[in-house]
């Protein structure tokens, strides 16, 4: 992983640096075939003014003008001036001197200098991709390539200026001229590799880029993007981009008229092809060096790993050995490797000390689960031998107490209270020790039957622990719904609510309150035994419901418990697919339990 790691890294930072250089080289190029262009472009109008310094205004202007190969030429005297539009005109006649530049002609001006070139030059705008919001379907105007020189008289002043010029739209020798000094024949997967354009505005006008039917894509419009660069903000754009059928590395740059006014733009681009194919296979040839040495770091990798491995796999084996309780087995350690040597004869020696441990284990696990039967065995027996005992001496401490058998004094009767308080403590104790014996056994079956909450088992819970409830004047208010029914066990049920009222009533605040209420739902029942008393901390939670664990606080060592009531009312409920909580309130706790309606 580590290396396969490393090697991608490699490959990525490699491809993305001979990407980044190639293309960074792809557009420098570009950069420098438009000045190129632009430099061809020029002197195209500069041979326009050499052509002038070659011929004699004495002749005939339209012999003139088949000669110097222009598509228009005139001679204007000053008188005239204020009817000619060309910019280039005017300033001839200013600084009396011969200049030359582009600019535009529009159609009635054009219609005067050549008619004939009206409708050779119109141009159908085409909707174009990307390109900005037009609502001009006919281009009327066009580009000129155009030289004025100025004649003087003999007092040195200029009398007439003679001008020229070619127009550029759909001058396809122009444009191709152009690439021909720029970039030669070469081609690429039968491709010229560059491409040349001149727009007017945003529309080519002159181009030898072909569109999808092999026409030249005279007409299409540049793309928003370049217009708000190049035409709105006077920018160069140099940047990849697709053009028309192809992807090419491109350059844009804007074309004025002599006052700075942009008028169009030149665009040289050179196909991307070549050199994302150079990219391609060098870094092919990148992927195939580092691919080569990976594979042989790996094999180096496997071949010195293996000796480090066996072993090892010798222990995972072993270690699954233990695992599966074959406790004992040892491994060889006679590996090649010190340390792990030593690993070897430190788990051969752990493998005779669990195996040590094992036994010694079952010699005391057999002792304890014969301690552990004696002790469930024992709880069992004097549970019940007490509980019988007990029946009969509560009966007969109840009934002297009474007076069922003879008058007793004030004193007596005191006494035998506390006799039977002692003893219906004693009697709550062994039911309880009972039931933990049956928990412990896993003897605590659930029979269930139809049974009443209310009346079969709350109502029940309440009249007979009424006398302790009234010698600490609480007022118990049961309002569990009548006809709420659950199929569950009703003696089980029995012992969890005699657990929850009998400790609402142990623990409750002399004079307080007990509220015992139910929810149900589709599924489940819920009954809540509130009861005034010391709210229970959220730190103290986590004692209840354990066996033999008890609350400390100076409320709870007034009363006596074993901790096992809430145990078992746990096992109860759970028992019954339930459970149960404590939720504190401001004056009291809520114990609530959960179970399953059933069928």
């Amino acid at each position: 992983m580590i290396i396969a790691v490393i090697s991608l890294s490699i490959v990525l930072l490699g491809f993305y640096i001979i990407k980044a250089d190639i293309m960074d080289r792809a557009q420098q190029k570009v950069r420098n075939n438009l000045r190129a262009a632009r430099s061809v472009y020029n002197a195209e109008i500069n041979r326009i003014g050499d052509a002038f310094t070659l011929v004699s205004f004495e002749d005939e202007l339209d012999k003139l003008k088949q000669k110097m190969n222009l598509h228009y030429l005139r001679s204007v005297d000053r008188a005239d001036i204020e009817d000619v539009r060309s910019e280039i005109v005017h300033a001839a006649f200013e600084k009396g001197q011969s200049l030359g530049g582009t600019r535009l002609i529009h159609g009635e001006e054009l219609t005067r200098l050549n008619g004939g070139m009206v409708q050779k030059t119109r141009i159908d705008i085409k909707p174009t991709p990307m390109a900005m919001p037009r609502n001009r379907m006919t281009l009327d105007s066009v580009m000129a390539k155009e030289y004025a020189v100025p004649v003087f008289d003999d007092d040195g002043r200029v009398s007439h200026v003679v001008y020229g010029g070619r127009i550029i739209n759909r001058d396809n020798e122009l444009v191709d001229r152009i690439r021909y000094l720029v970039f030669g024949d070469e081609q690429y997967d039968h491709q010229r590799v560059g491409t040349v354009t001149i727009f007017q505005d945003d529309i080519r006008v002159a181009t030898n880029v072909m569109n999808e039917d092999g026409l030249r894509a005279i007409g299409t419009r540049v793309s928003a993007d370049v217009y708000k660069e190049v035409i709105e903000k006077g920018n160069v754009w140099n940047e990849r981009a697709f053009v028309v059928n192809a992807w090419y590395k491109t350059a844009y740059e804007p074309i004025r008229n002599i006052n700075g006014q942009i008028i169009g733009i030149l665009y040289v681009g050179t196909l991307a092809k070549p050199f994302d194919d150079m990219a391609k296979n060098v870094t092919l040839l990148f992927v195939a060096i580092i691919a080569g040495a990976a594979a042989l770091a790996i094999l180096l990798s496997f071949i010195l790993a293996s000796r480090i491995s066996r072993p090892l796999t010798q222990l995972v084996k072993a270690a699954h050995k233990l695992s599966g309780g074959d406790l004992g087995y040892s491994v060889s350690t006679e590996t090649g490797v010190g340390e792990l040597d030593e690993v070897a004869e430190s788990f051969n020696m752990m493998s005779r000390k669990l195996d040590e441990r094992e036994q010694s284990l079952t010699i005391s696990n057999e002792k304890l689960t014969a301690a552990n039967k004696s002790y469930l065995d024992l709880i069992s027996f004097v549970s019940h031998e007490l509980k019988g005992i007990l029946a009969s001496t509560v009966m007969n401490a109840y009934a002297v107490r009474d007076g069922l058998l003879g008058m007793v004094n004030f004193k007596q009767t005191k006494a035998l209270d506390s006799i039977t308080r002692n003893l219906d403590y004693l009697e709550a104790t062994v039911r309880k020790f009972l039931n933990l014996g049956r928990i412990e056994k896993g003897e605590l079956s659930v029979n269930k039957t139809q049974v009443n909450i209310r009346k079969d088992v709350f109502q029940l819970s309440i009249e007979s622990l009424r006398t302790i409830a009234i010698r600490k004047n609480l007022n118990i208010a049961n309002e569990i719904d009548p006809e709420l029914a659950v199929n569950a066990d009703l003696d089980l049920l029995q012992v969890a609510a005699n657990n929850l009222v009998g400790n609402a009533i142990k623990y409750g605040t002399d004079g307080g309150r007990i509220l015992l209420k139910s929810k149900e739902t589709a599924d489940f029942i819920e009954i809540e035994v509130y009861n005034d008393s010391v709210p229970i901390r959220n730190d103290q939670k986590d004692k209840l419901f354990h066996k033999f664990s008890r609350l400390v606080n100076d409320e709870t060592r007034k009363v006596k418990g074993t901790g096992l009531g809430l145990y078992i009312t746990r096992q109860i409920v759970e028992n019954h697919g339930g459970r149960i909580w404590v939720e504190p309130r401001e004056k009291g706790n809520s114990f609530i339990f959960q179970i399953e309606r059933g069928e």
